[in-house]
């Protein structure tokens, strides 16, 4: 049987030297069949969380870095320190256990530096840990390029929002309130020995006090509930469409936010759920069969719309823009790695092509929601500010409410303790001619 820290070394390995996504490792390195999926998952969760901590342990434990071919080794390393200090498993444990995954992996000459090295880590843990506190990076497990955006654009809550970057996510919920109201929800959660809370400020969602498997969720199979994020709830009943109306779901995949608009009103003209990624589509179809709705679903650019668009206008329009998703990394820790500096102007000029191509497709007196999951500025409010530059024909309306940060054209969620993610929404209108 292949130990399972040997999977997570390769899935590591995959993130940090080949750059591809966490999700599509996981997808690469795990099956149905694979054993201890829960601890591949907190332990890459983990790594990837304090990467930046653990990669400076390792630099004052080694003599000299591993060369590049032997990054397996490293990331084994990685994940050994990690279980040392921060998942508790006992010391022999995971001594012997990494030890034995280097045999697994081929790298037989590792071994006694693997040994060592541990060995060495455990006995210095709470000297490294606090001289790891002096160290900027080290202590805030994240890049300077995104440490300097955060102190620049939110000076007085970027040491929360780092905080919260490098914790575990909360899991939330979004009732189905056509089919059962919350409190009967709860209620029903409590039956089967789960914990909730109702949330404050988005009607429709509840979070969970521990997270468990989507197949425990009464109900799930048949599309009473959802796993998704408080902030992301807010998109439908912002963009708030009525019966009858005919309504775009521009980025659409995964679909989470597709099947609430479906859910939210049933009496929809037609929904047109569209991506660019023919693979992620089937996720959206996965999420729409499991609540036994429908949609048309469509491949394509929301940035070309003239290779999918049959010239009728929409009344509503949802733009979830690509974005540099720096309000999800308690989700996505893989994102302190993979994003760059540089790709923030790109991203800019991505969402500023879709906002003109989908401008146009709208009908007089319809709604365009702008959405990201980022916190930086460049990717929202600067953005509709730019837009209005160029158009004439928008009105806007800054969403109100109790949830989140208000700004002049729009409104910014921040990551907070058990709250929802990082997100931006800005509701525009379009004037009449």
């Amino acid at each position: 049987m292949t130990n399972p820290r040997v999977i997570v070394a390769r899935i590591l390995r995959a993130v940090i030297g080949d750059e591809i996504s966490l999700d599509t490792a996981f997808a690469q390195q795990l099956s149905d069949t694979t054993a201890q999926t829960s601890f591949i998952k907190a332990a890459c969760f983990g790594v990837l969380r304090h990467y930046l901590r653990l990669q400076w342990y390792l630099q004052q434990l080694l003599d000299k870095p591993l060369k590049p071919k032997d990054l397996d080794v490293h990331c084994l390393l990685l994940c050994g320190v990690y279980e040392l200090f921060d998942m508790h498993t006992p010391d022999h444990a995971v001594v012997s256990e990494t030890v034995n995954a280097v045999s697994q992996l081929k790298k037989n000459w590792a071994k006694g530096l693997v040994n060592a090295i541990l060995r060495n880590a455990k006995r210095q843990q709470q000297p490294l840990q606090e001289r790891a506190q002096h160290d900027v990076q080290a202590s805030t497990m994240h890049p300077q390029w995104l440490r300097d955006h955060l102190q620049q654009d939110w000076p007085d809550e970027w040491h929360t929002i780092v905080a919260q970057n490098n914790l575990p996510p909360p899991m939330s919920l979004r009732i189905d309130t056509h089919q059962i109201d919350r409190q009967a929800y709860l209620t029903q959660l409590q039956q089967q020995g789960l914990t909730a809370t109702a949330h404050s400020q988005v009607t429709c969602a509840i979070r969970l006090d521990n997270p468990v498997d989507v197949h425990e969720l009464p109900g799930f199979a048949q599309g009473l509930v959802s796993v998704q994020d408080a902030a992301a709830q807010l998109a439908a009943p912002l963009l708030d469409p009525q019966a009858g109306e005919r309504v775009l779901d521009a980025c659409a995949a995964p679909g989470g936010k597709t099947l609430h608009l479906l859910q939210q009103q049933p009496a929809l003209a037609q929904l047109l759920a569209l991506d660019a990624d023919a693979q992620r589509l089937q996720r959206v179809q996965q999420n729409l069969d499991r609540a036994g709705v429908s949609a048309h679903l469509q491949q394509g650019d929301a940035g070309r719309p003239e290779d999918w668009w049959d010239g009728l206008p929409f009344d509503r329009i949802l733009l979830d823009a690509p974005c540099s998703a720096t309000g999800v990394i308690r989700r996505h820790p893989d994102i302190k790695w993979l994003r760059r500096d540089s790709d923030i102007a790109a991203l800019c000029n991505l969402q500023a092509r879709m906002l003109d191509a989908l401008w146009p497709l709208l009908a007089p007196g319809g709604t365009l929601l702008y959405a990201t999951c980022s916190l930086l500025p460049e990717e929202n409010e600067e953005q509709i500010r730019a837009f209005l530059r160029r158009r004439s024909d928008v009105r806007v309306h800054p969403p109100e409410g109790s949830w989140g940060v208000p700004r002049a054209v729009g409104r910014q969620i921040l990551p907070r303790q058990n709250g929802p993610d990082g997100f931006y929404y800005s509701v525009l209108e379009k004037s009449d001619p």
